[in-house]
């Protein structure tokens, strides 16, 4: 009997769905297809002058050809201590940064540095795709709380206290979020963490979208709003959404002083040293000020609208309004089970996976269908793409899922 080639392990990993939505789009941009992408949230912006500059400048010095600490340059982890200081009010130092190969790496990194085999960890749903596979990793059972549209997709405390076991011992924690763009008011924020608090849980929260809200609504870091939690919290960020780096794979990870070391330690073996070139570009960006997201922010809140009353104009379609991030999360149970005229004769999907694929085998429009984030019957678009995209992304979608009988 011969031994399966991959392990189970790695073979339970389900692949990342916003990126095989992306790349999918792409491929077929490539062969000449016109293609509208809402898949991948990627600013359609260039990185910043200014960013790009230090970088080119970083790599003529030879100092940065060589190894550098696993945990990231010393004026890095600096810079990163401040801009937490500047942004989220909350205090650290410097061993308390571990500099990460992209926002991903700070999400693994942390729970297989947090979690032990059987540990359950609470997920507020919808989610980030890569939340669950990276707690199935270490061993956690990710725990989903679902919250709909009628609740603009924020759980309350009373969900949570439902999930809660004897085997909890982590509440995820996400605003604004992927892949709703809903945002915690700083009372629910408050009040979560004290929850949290009182239960003795460590919070994780992945705050990398905190320069993107919209209506005048804030960003609360519920490291500032619930200081009860003490030292068990784990703060997730990056420069890729505020900077419109996502290439550049810069992220970080804050945590206690032995959760940082033990993490460190990790990445030792497994990457070692984030480039360093992307690091004094990171190094500018958290350095410099907010000039750039300010200006992005006006156009993603001009497509926010646009996407949202050209979403909602569908019969079968209800899209909440996302007051941060740069994504909507459309509800289109309402479609499932209708019958779609299509170049082959007809078709009537089941599911919003279904749905999705029927929308970019017709129309060519890639979305990612709800399957990715928790339960079927949703599409998340990216209205990170440019205007003329956005509208014409819209103009198909109107006119394809219009004809639902």
């Amino acid at each position: 009997m011969s031994a399966a080639r991959v392990s189970q392990r790695i073979s339970a990993i389900a692949e990342s769905a916003t990126l095989a939505v992306d790349a999918k789009a792409k491929a077929l941009k490539a062969a000449g297809r016109p293609v509208i992408g809402f898949g991948a949230g990627e600013p359609d912006f260039p990185t910043p002058d200014y960013i790009v500059q230090a970088a080119i400048d970083a790599a003529s010095q030879p100092k940065y050809h060589r190894y550098s600490p696993a945990g990231g340059l010393p004026e890095l982890k600096k810079a990163i201590a401040e801009k937490t200081l500047r942004d989220s009010g909350y205090a650290v130092d410097a061993s308390q940064v571990l500099v990460t190969n992209g926002g991903k790496q700070a999400v693994y990194n942390t729970f297989a540095t947090l979690v032990d085999p059987g540990d359950e960890v609470i997920v507020p749903t919808p989610f980030w795709t890569t939340y669950p596979e990276a707690i199935r990793l270490a061993g956690g059972i990710p725990v989903e709380v679902f919250a709909g549209p009628e609740q603009d997709y924020l759980v309350t405390v009373d969900q949570l206290e439902a999930a809660v076991t004897d085997k909890t011992k982590i509440l995820l924690f996400v605003s604004p979020s992927n892949p709703t763009g809903s945002v915690y008011s700083p009372e629910q924020v408050a009040e979560i963490g004290q929850w949290a608090a009182s239960k003795g849980l460590w919070v994780v929260t992945d705050e990398i979208y905190e320069h993107l809200t919209y209506d005048g609504v804030p960003f609360t870091s519920i490291a500032t709003a619930a200081p009860e939690l003490g030292d068990k919290l784990v703060i997730l960020n990056g420069v890729a959404k505020t900077y419109a780096m996502t290439g550049w794979r810069v992220g970080w990870m804050i945590g206690p002083a032995d959760v940082i070391k033990a993490a460190t330690n990790l990445q030792s073996h497994a990457t070692s040293n984030v480039s360093n070139i992307p690091q004094i570009a990171a190094l500018a960006a958290v350095s410099g000020p907010l000039t750039a997201v300010n200006e992005m922010k006006v156009a993603f809140d001009r497509r926010r609208k646009a996407i949202v009353a050209g979403l909602n104009a569908i019969d079968g379609v209800e899209c909440p309004t996302p007051k941060g991030a740069f994504y909507v999360y459309a509800d289109v149970r309402a479609l499932l089970g209708k019958e779609f005229p299509t170049a082959a004769g007809t078709s009537t999907p089941s599911t919003s996976a279904e749905l999705a694929t029927l929308i970019l085998d017709e129309v060519e429009v890639a979305v990612v269908p709800g399957e990715a984030f928790g339960p079927s019957g949703y599409l998340r678009l990216s209205y990170a793409l440019g205007d003329d995209d956005l509208a014409t992304g819209v103009a198909r979608l109107q006119d394809f899922l219009g004809k639902a009988k």
